[in-house]
């Protein structure tokens, strides 16, 4: 037995030892606690997408249906000031790190800014190496090709879409929420069912199969992220309401959910996990469909619990999440309200201080005494608190970009406005100009935070090609960098020829010979460059699954007057005609080893100049043979 689980026994029977002065039942209350301790908690982790604080009936939505996520809310630890980023990406990243985002690479949801960096500790690595079986299930949007994929950042067990969603560009061509090809550990799967249930449904699987060891599973859904494609049945929950059929898709995808977590608490119980299973809901984000927003982002229909400002956003409607934890075993099964500013950065060194497994150094702070009530809320430490997030959404960081610095009630917003929640939830008040001693103290916290994340914006995330871990990587647009973002990041952008200019940066991990596959359509489709498609492609099913939005990302793609490829590495160019038949053109050349910068075209003629340019949607890489 090692000294840490020796220390806890002890802590734990001493603690035995007080209940039992009180409770004349403790004999009872002694076996189960000393069962509980032999040994670590489980950890469940369901995070949804898009889906906002008010998109609740416990947080005041009289509209929408959640009664399993209202009913877990009176049994949790309520996080009252739970914040993150403003967009889902750099979330995930904060929330697996415990550091804020810019500082791990991730900043954007496209652009190679959405790239975990590689020297990045994450939660599922420590745990794995303390004997946790790890598992993923559902939206991962940290990197799509090696070295960034879920499995290689700590999670042995993943099914998963690639990219930010579904039918988003480097997903499995023509999923749509139904049905869809999801990656096992890497490997394309068909599965039969609606999503959100497919996911739960797996993570379940998991959950059973290491049952008799601790385990960390991430339920992490793309509901109910657009394009809002859900069964009929949910969607006419809100039939008769007055409000756009996308909301009532979004709050049919929100009941969905809710399902699947009763679904999911059922199991645990069932399986005779639940008391020893932290189980934590939350969202990734403010809404994306819970509310409507006039110019200066005030909510002017829907529901959004008071606050200004939705997803991207730095007033609080953006970045304020639900957070609900419970742990039965720790004590943590009634309901109970923490007020204190919380956010992202303090989910990892919190979970890893209830499994007594020492943190990597962290930019957050354990919620445990807090959670067990162990530290006033009224304390100075944590009043004192500064949490600061923003939305930068380009390709470099730029200094107080849609910032919010945030200091208990404070809120400045952009470094220039700043507002009392206290009085003014709604942030309709701007009264920097009565509070100038408060702007300057948050502008500073600012500067010395800016100062510490910008030290990290220099790191590259490169793609790494010639490994054996991975022989052949699958770039797409999604994932180009430029100087302004605008890069093709859906399907609908490869249907209508949309251009998209910019890079890739790969790092060949030996010399050699290298194949690169330019492609417009991607492999699964067979379909030539230069082709059109009339109609629809992709099944829709029966009518009312497929919302009005999605069906542009499903119909039609535009033919295009091209005859020519090219490929430059660093300095070097090839160029290649093709025929009017071609799926695809393939290069060969050789590289050394190190980093490179990729290039590539689909032209009119080999002039690069013709009116016909575009860079390729998919290109695919593998080594060939090693350098002489």
């Amino acid at each position: 037995m090692n000294g840490l689980l020796k220390r806890e026994l002890v802590r734990v029977k001493a603690w035995v030892g007080v209940i039992l002065c009180v409770f004349a039942s403790g004999s009872s209350v002694m076996a189960e606690v000393e069962q509980s301790a032999k040994r670590k908690p489980n950890i469940v982790v369901v995070l949804t997408d898009d889906q906002g604080y008010g998109d609740l009936g416990c947080h005041g939505n009289e509209i929408i249906k959640t009664p399993a996520l209202d009913k877990f809310y009176e049994q949790s630890v309520r996080f009252e000031q739970f914040h993150v980023g403003t967009t889902c990406a750099p979330t995930r990243a904060g929330l697996l790190t415990g550091l804020n985002c810019n500082r791990t690479g991730v900043w954007h949801t496209i652009g190679g800014a959405s790239l975990l960096r590689r020297d990045v500790v994450t939660l599922p690595e420590v745990l794995q190496e303390h004997g946790y079986a790890t598992g993923l299930f559902g939206k991962w949007h940290l990197g799509d090709d090696y070295p960034y994929r879920p499995q290689d950042r700590g999670f042995e067990q993943v099914v998963y879409h690639r990219g930010g969603g579904l039918a988003q560009i480097s997903d499995h061509w023509g999923n749509d929420y139904f049905d869809d090809t999801l990656l096992v550990n890497g490997e394309p799967k068909q599965f039969k069912g609606y999503c959100t249930d497919v996911f739960f449904t797996e993570a379940m699987k998991f959950i059973k199969a290491n049952k008799d060891k601790p385990f960390l599973c991430f339920i992490t859904p793309n509901a109910p992220h657009s394009p809002y494609n859900v069964e009929k049945k949910y969607r006419d929950l809100y039939a008769e309401e007055d409000m756009p059929d996308d909301r009532k898709r979004f709050y049919g995808m929100i009941t969905n959910i809710d399902e699947n977590f009763q679904r999911l608490r059922g199991f645990l119980k069932e399986q005779e996990l639940e008391d020893d299973t932290i189980l934590i809901f939350m969202t990734d984000n403010g809404t994306a469909k819970g509310a409507d927003y006039d110019e200066q982002m005030f909510i002017s229909g829907g529901y959004n619990a008071g606050m200004r400002g939705i997803k991207a956003s730095a007033y609080e409607g953006g970045h304020r999440v639900p957070f609900f934890l419970r742990y039965p075993a720790g004590g943590i099964s009634e309901g109970k309200d923490v007020s204190c500013l919380t956010n992202y950065t303090d989910l990892m060194p919190s979970l890893l201080d209830f499994c007594g497994v020492e943190s990597p150094a962290t930019e957050g702070k354990s919620l445990r005494p807090l959670i067990e009530g162990k530290v006033a809320e009224s304390g100075k430490e944590w009043q004192q608190r500064v949490v600061i997030t923003d939305t930068q959404r380009l390709p470099h960081p730029i200094k107080w970009r849609f910032s919010a610095v945030m200091q208990g009630d404070w809120r400045l917003i952009r470094g220039k406005e700043l507002y009392d929640l206290s009085s003014d939830l709604g942030q309709r008040k701007d009264i920097a100009a009565q509070h100038p001693e408060m702007v300057a103290k948050l502008r500073a916290e600012y500067d010395t935070w800016w100062q510490q994340c910008s030290l990290e914006f220099h790191h590259a995330s490169p793609v790494h090609i010639g490994s054996e871990k991975c022989p052949r990587v699958h770039l797409t647009t999604m994932e180009m960098r430029n100087d302004d973002s605008d890069v093709v990041w859906n399907q609908a952008g490869v249907r209508s020829g949309q251009p998209s200019f910019g890079y890739w940066e790969v790092l060949a991990e030996t010399a050699g010979e290298y194949e690169f596959t330019l492609r417009r359509w991607p492999e699964e489709t067979g379909y030539a460059i230069t082709a059109g498609i009339e109609g629809e492609d992709v099944d829709q099913g029966p009518e009312g699954l497929i919302s009005k939005t999605a069906l542009t990302w499903y119909r039609d793609g535009k033919a295009l007057d091209l005859n020519a490829a090219a490929l430059k590495i660093g300095k070097r160019s090839w160029y290649q005609d093709f025929a009017e038949d071609a799926t695809h053109v393939t290069f060969k050349v050789g590289l050394d080893k190190g980093p490179h910068r990729v290039r590539a075209w689909f032209t009119g003629g080999l002039d690069v100049r013709a009116e016909t340019l575009l860079s390729p949607y998919f290109i695919s890489i593998r080594k060939l043979s090693a350098a002489e």
